[in-house]
């Protein structure tokens, strides 16, 4: 019976969002429980573990397998209130195996990915065990005898050493879905979690995804990285500027962020491509795009028009658009393709406040079709 203290379904009482866990404190658990089975030869149904962050979970363990030198269990993995965790039920396995080799070593298995670039804090060719959940591995199955009391069963079940494999069988499926194929990690999910909690903010994990992708590419010895807002941008970037995808990246509508963390990162140069519909609010000091930050883009193209000086009913017709792109087309009919270049003009001076003019950006405003309606150089 789980103790309510433990309950692995974390809610804060002022709070209708429900954290969950990672997969990190999936593996954590499933080590924790793997180890004890194999030392008692006796079958678990759940164990406690403390996360990195300090909080005390519960975890039911499922598919318990005892062998003679092995024991098996895993964790089903629960993201909470997070709608865009894709690894949100994915069950995650722990083999636990006795070895001649001194110590606690913890390797992946089916479905763990395995990191092929620079910049992750796994080395090149490892399985994606981030530090952190590795650390916390390695802790449990050293507290002395994982809850035995038995200290003749645990002195001889550890004098050697232990083997820990941790497996998705869903993972490499499910890691399509993830960022892991756009920062090199390759034939599966990642096994991470710095607090061992999942809060239900999916943007949270976007951006650290973002920040990742720029150590790999700087890393990789990109010294100016493509930053494209969605489809439009990527397209341009590999049709137009015969860009690869390792040197593309997809920010969404972080430009801010991102930004920033070029700055951040000693990034010195980049190239910010993106629908003018999206980039425009940057006039505004709009550094999220996303609409609900702001949306005022047909009434901003309409102040740009009339500061270029366009015709009353030019104006008047662009505010009753519903869209961006029918604006556009209204100021190319009417030769005002000069607002376009004053509209980029404005969002360099605006990103060079933001990045405290230390990151060179050759922006570049493009309409749906992909076609360049103005560039500019900080």
């Amino acid at each position: 019976m789980q103790d309510k203290k433990y309950n692995s379904a974390l809610c804060t009482p002022h709070s209708a969002l429900k954290t969950g866990y990672t997969t990190g404190s999936c593996a954590q658990a499933a080590a924790k429980g793997a180890a004890y089975m194999l030392a008692s030869q006796k079958l678990l149904k759940s164990v406690d573990i403390v996360t990195p962050s300090g909080k005390r979970l519960n975890l039911k363990l499922i598919g318990q397998e005892i062998g003679r030198n092995f024991a098996k269990c895993g964790v089903i993995k629960d993201a909470g209130d997070d709608p865009y965790d894709v690894t949100n039920g994915i069950k995650i396995y722990a083999k636990v195996i006795f070895s001649k080799k001194p110590g606690i070593s913890v390797t992946g298995g089916k479905g763990i990915g395995k990191v092929t670039k620079p910049g992750l804090p796994v080395k090149l060719g490892d399985y994606a065990i981030n530090p952190v959940p590795k650390k916390m591995i390695i802790k449990e199955l050293r507290n002395a005898d994982c809850g035995m009391r038995n200290e003749k069963i645990k002195n001889a079940a550890f004098k050697n050493g232990i083997e820990v494999i941790i497996s998705a069988p869903q993972g490499e499926k499910i890691a399509k879905r993830t960022f892991n194929p756009q920062i090199g990690i390759v034939g599966g999910i990642s096994i991470i979690g710095t607090t061992g909690i999942v809060e239900p903010k999916s943007t949270e994990a976007y951006k650290t995804s973002l920040s990742l992708q720029l150590d790999v590419l700087k890393a990789q010895g990109y010294k100016k990285p493509a930053l494209v807002l969605g489809y439009v941008g990527e397209k341009f970037c590999k049709e137009k500027l015969n860009l690869t995808s390792d040197s593309i990246i997809k920010i969404g509508d972080h430009v801010g962020f991102i930004l920033s963390e070029c700055v951040k990162k000693g990034i010195k140069e980049v190239i910010l491509a993106g629908y003018i519909g999206k980039l425009i609010k940057l006039t505004n000091n709009q550094f999220n795009t996303h609409i609900d930050f702001g949306d005022r883009r047909i009434e901003t193209l309409a102040k740009y028009a009339k500061g270029c000086r366009a015709k009353k009913e030019v104006i008047n017709e662009i505010l009753t658009q519903t869209t961006a792109e029918a604006a556009v087309a209204i100021l190319q009919k009417n030769g005002l393709n000069k607002v376009f270049k004053k509209i980029a003009s404005d969002i360099i001076i605006v990103i060079k406040y933001l990045t405290h003019n230390k990151l060179k950006v050759n922006c570049m405003l493009l309409s749906l079709d992909g076609e360049v309606l103005a560039e500019m150089r900080v």
